[in-house]
């Protein structure tokens, strides 16, 4: 069951309605066209070699033998991509890397950062070729000591992952060779002199695991080298122009000569903005003269692509003796994986987002470990912050003896409030939010019996704006086909198509709307950071507003009068001068031959000024099992602003599906790595992502606080609902059983060794 807050009555035709979402009869049909699909003549295909060890120099690399095996048509390795010695930051959409860490990334150099890294591929006629030709590839590698843990990372006398990366601290490098890539810090006000001043101060630490993004399509890419020197690629990614970008880098290939097409996308979550396929089936291609195929399997995807970072935090927060937030300190330590580049200063950005707090520092120290390199995972690194912060929250509500949303409520950001890291925030639905939960039935509700307990916490993401283009063609019969860049991962395509069609008054069935490639549609930034809905939305606005400028030309041709004595509403035209001369958009429509031909819009945004951080929150119920540790939640409400929901039944499921995933982080999944540095569950059979079986239903509140920087209202809500489960899940175990657990995931065997650890009575009364 879903219930929606709006500040002011839906005014709207299309938007806040549930029409069928235009791709739904392909994909429930299986006609739907994935990445491993794509079928062209001569197809190669292709398979890599990984290392398999977490560190190790390669000293060699004889690739004799498979080179002559029958069926094969190429043989690659480090060689055979120019060593990219660019340190150029190329802005991938959400997150960034620099050019020669990419390359390395895609393709061993000289060592092997992970266990999983790419160290040669291989093109054949058929699959089973090509892994055959696999193992006849030797590699002669000098074994070194791994590190994966960012703790150990960062001590004196760690392994190096490079020797001659040095430390960037505030700004200047300090010349010291170092595992830790780069320190930095937000500050606001004073916050040693504010700790002195406060009446409560609590400061604790925090650990969490490395997790996947858990996207059921494996990663892959058929790429198609012509003789021209002409490039193209067909790739299940989250940003054709992104996807374009890092080829282009990583081959020093131009973009000119190089067409990425998006095919649909199985699930991404982040783990698809980089590229790790699309540049070896490229080179496999140009060196076979054969169109190449590749896909990974799953302990590929695991142990060779892009999960979120394990981290460290040590979190102190203060207040006086009226419960107000006075002071903050943050240290944030987040695992890069192999090359620089953790989500650290997005996290140290949404660490003390939720609440006004006038004195906060915060330092973060992004770190380099022997595990894959970390790339986005939905609203990336704000899930661990949100566990720091909002653990100790809950402690200082109970420690005051307040009631756990109203403290929330007493020191919620508000428009206005300054963040740590210097804006203010505009209009935002953080209060209400909160607000929502005190009035929800589920906050009231009684709990049923013994070892059973609630939590809330809440969480933030900025929503991002960057650049989106669209363009519709008019058709006689008065439809529209809509192109627009942005890849569909949880239904857009309809979004998009239904903030068209509010525009021009049509109904959402007569826009067609498509997924453009990047030889078809103008620039258009990755499907990720929350701002899909919302830059997409606001270029298709503009393109049905073009469309409208033009049409209304054409009317007034028809009529000869001038165009300023033409209105257009809810696709109908009329005259000023005279009434009862009308004509819809589809009688127009029929008539764009004898009126000057085709009608096209097109509309252009670079939407960063238009932006509006969300805010997710739940409640949480747990049952704990003391004799097992097993952790079964019970009962789950999610509450989001989404500022206007367009299509609400696609913001349930990015709440759900965000809902979901925070669940298993907190409880079950994470890389389990043994003393060599070795991922032991890289599958799904032993990483432990939830079912069906380990959830209950899951309500939605939608809050609609708009935006007023979108022409709807939008706010993006694909992100902020991950970041509060585990939060809201351990506190919810300490209401039940009074331990406080500071380390995901929450396993059955930590629960069970907490308990046996259990502090006095008179310290679990006082929320320690």
């Amino acid at each position: 069951m879903s219930t929606a807050q709006t500040e002011t009555p839906k005014e709207f035709k299309v938007i806040g309605t549930r029409p069928i979402r235009h791709d739904g009869v392909d994909k429930v049909t299986g006609r739907a066209v994935y990445g491993a699909d794509v079928q062209l003549p001569g197809l190669l295909y292709g398979a890599v070699l990984r290392s398999p060890h977490a560190h190790a120099r390669i000293k060699s690399i004889d690739t004799s033998r498979a080179a002559v095996l029958d069926g094969v048509k190429a043989v690659i390795t480090g060689d055979d991509i120019v060593p990219a010695e660019s340190v150029e930051v190329l802005d991938l959409g959400e997150g960034a890397a620099n050019l020669k860490n990419l390359r390395d990334n895609a393709m061993a150099h000289e060592k092997a950062l992970y266990r999983g890294h790419t160290v040669a591929a291989v093109a054949a006629v058929n699959m089973h070729i090509a892994q055959e030709a696999i193992d006849l590839i030797d590699v002669d590698y000098e074994v070194l000591a791994p590190v994966v843990d960012v703790r150990e990372a960062m001590k004196e006398g760690a392994p190096l992952l490079h020797e001659d990366m040095t430390t960037e601290s505030l700004g200047e490098d300090t010349g010291k060779p170092s595992n830790v890539a780069k320190h930095f810090q937000f500050k606001l006000g004073d916050s040693e002199k504010a700790f002195a001043d406060a009446e409560t101060v609590i400061e604790r630490e925090f650990y969490t695991a490395t997790v996947h993004q858990g996207y059921i399509e494996p990663h892959n890419a058929t790429a198609k080298w012509n003789e021209d020197g002409h490039l193209t690629v067909w790739t299940s990614t989250q940003g054709a122009f992104s996807a374009r970008k890092q080829v282009s880098g990583i081959l020093d290939h131009p973009v000119s000569h190089i067409r990425v097409v998006p095919q649909e996308i199985g699930g991404g979550f982040g783990g698809k903005i980089p590229v790790y396929l699309e540049p070896l089936a490229a080179v496999l291609s140009r060196k076979s003269g054969h169109p190449v195929k590749m896909w990974m399997t799953r302990s590929d995807v695991f142990e060779g692509t892009g999960p979120t970072p394990g981290s460290y935090l040590r979190v102190k927060m203060g207040c006086n003796s009226s419960g107000r937030l006075v002071a903050a300190e943050g240290y944030l330590a987040y695992e890069a994986g192999a090359y620089p580049g953790s989500a650290v200063g997005a996290a140290a950005m949404c660490l003390f987002a939720c609440y006004d707090i006038p004195n906060a520092t915060i330092d973060g120290y992004d770190v380099v470990v022997n595990k894959p390199r970390s790339f986005a995972y939905r609203a990336p690194g704000s899930t661990q912050a949100a566990f720091a912060v909002e653990a100790i929250i809950d402690e200082m509500a109970r420690r005051l003896g307040e009631d756990q949303a109203e403290f929330r409520l007493k020191n919620a950001s508000k428009e206005g409030t300054r963040q740590v890291f210097g804006p203010t925030f505009p209009r935002i639905g953080c209060v209400e939010t909160l607000q929502a939960i005190k009035r929800h039935p589920h906050y009231q509700a009684p709990l049923a019996g013994p070892n059973q307990g609630r939590g809330i916490a809440i969480g933030f993401w900025f929503n991002a704006g960057m650049k989106s283009a669209a363009t519709a063609s008019v058709s006689d019969d008065g439809s529209v086909n809509l192109v627009e860049g942005s890849p569909d991962i949880g239904g857009s395509r309809t979004s998009i198509a239904m903030q068209f069609a509010e525009t021009l008054g049509i109904p959402v069935e007569d826009v067609n709307p498509m997924v453009g490639d990047t030889s078809e549609i103008g620039y258009t930034d990755v499907t990720g950071g929350s701002r899909t809905t919302l830059a997409t939305g606001m270029a298709a606005h503009l393109a049905a507003l073009d469309v409208r400028d033009q049409l209304v030309e054409r009317a007034a041709a028809l009529w000869e009068i001038e165009p300023s004595l033409v209105s257009y509403e809810q696709s109908v035209f009329s005259r000023s001068d005279d009434a009862t001369k009308t004509m819809t958009f589809k009688e127009l429509a029929g008539k764009l031959a004898e009126t000057g031909g085709p009608v096209m819009g097109k509309g252009s945004v670079d939407a960063d000024s238009g932006i509006g951080g969300s805010f997710a929150a739940n409640i949480v119920d747990v049952e704990v099992d003391p004799e097992t540790g097993k952790v079964r939640v019970t009962r789950f409400t999610v509450f989001q602003d989404a500022g206007r929901a367009i299509h609400p039944s696609y913001v349930e499921g990015q709440m759900q599906g965000g809902s979901v995933q925070g669940i298993g982080w907190a409880l079950n999944e994470e890389y389990f790595y043994n003393a060599s540095g070795l991922m032991e569950n890289a599958s799904f059979l032993d990483y432990r992502m939830p079912t069906s079986f380990d959830l209950p239903d899951i309500d939605t509140v939608i809050i609609e606080v708009p935006n007023p920087g979108h022409p709807f209202g939008v706010r993006g809500v694909g992100e902020a609902n991950i970041a509060p489960p585990p939060a809201a899940i351990a506190n919810a175990i300490f209401d039940a059983i009074g331990i406080r657990l500071r380390k995901l995931p929450m396993r059955p065997d930590r629960v069970v060794d907490a308990l046996q650890e259990r502090p006095s009575s008179t310290a679990q009364a006082a929320g320690l």
